[in-house]
């Protein structure tokens, strides 16, 4: 299988193509500049060469259109916010036939410790409202932090909270997010992303506190113990 990481040349996207490379799965990270995508993915290339060179898969690089076309069904959204709708509009007829997989969070300008949520409710229903109903539009990876994606000698240390509109397209998604060796659980439909996105800048704000011992938290889901 290859996915496109689209927005892959920040630190979110690359920490998920490394991670996705390293378990096996081939990625192309895209980028409005195709010849930046492909010298940032030649980076990770070399710097995954010296962990697991024999489960690893590769990483490619190309422009957004292209890293789309690449993609054998599966297409990350990680670009920063304030190119959400514009990066979908303009690729929406590549999408047809594929799930777009929407990890972005509506920070607020200026303020990451709170959400600034578009009219439709969320980023993923945003997304789906750009895309229609036709292509499946799933919200995940909104609370992992990029600093704890790229540390690679470190498992993640939170799981991760799927929702969207069709239940197949989810069921696909949860299957591909746990090769990184992670928990996905279906929190149901995609207008509780507006929930599950929400989550985001509550932990940047506990993340940062000099209150709080530690930094880069993320959500567990805990059975009791009775």
């Amino acid at each position: 299988m290859k996915i496109a990481i689209l927005g892959g040349t920040g630190p979110q996207g690359r920490g998920l193509a490394l991670r996705f490379a390293m378990a096996g799965v081939a990625v192309v990270i895209g980028s409005r500049d195709g010849a930046r995508a492909a010298a940032i993915a030649s980076e990770l290339n070399a710097q995954l060469s010296t962990l697991n060179p024999e489960k690893q898969a590769e990483i490619s690089g190309a422009d957004n259109l292209q890293a789309v076309r690449d993609a054998e069904k599966m297409v990350l959204l990680a670009v920063p916010y304030s190119a959400h709708d514009a990066t979908l509009k303009n690729l929406k007829t590549q999408l047809a036939e594929k799930i777009l997989i929407d990890i972005v969070v509506p920070l607020k300008d200026g303020d990451p410790k709170a959400v600034d949520m578009p009219v439709e409710g969320s980023a993923t229903e945003a997304a789906q409202a750009i895309l229609g109903e036709h292509i499946p539009v799933v919200g995940a990876l909104h609370n992992v932090s990029a600093a704890t994606l790229n540390k690679l000698e470190q498992s993640i240390n939170c799981d991760i909270l799927v929702c969207g509109n069709q239940l197949d397209a989810k069921n696909q998604v949860i299957a591909l997010i746990e090769q990184l060796g992670v928990k996905a659980y279906n929190v149901g439909p995609a207008v509780n992303a507006r929930c599950v996105e929400a989550i985001t800048p509550m932990l940047i704000r506990l993340n940062i506190s000099k209150k709080v011992p530690f930094s880069h938290a993320g959500i567990k889901i805990w059975a009791p113990e009775h």
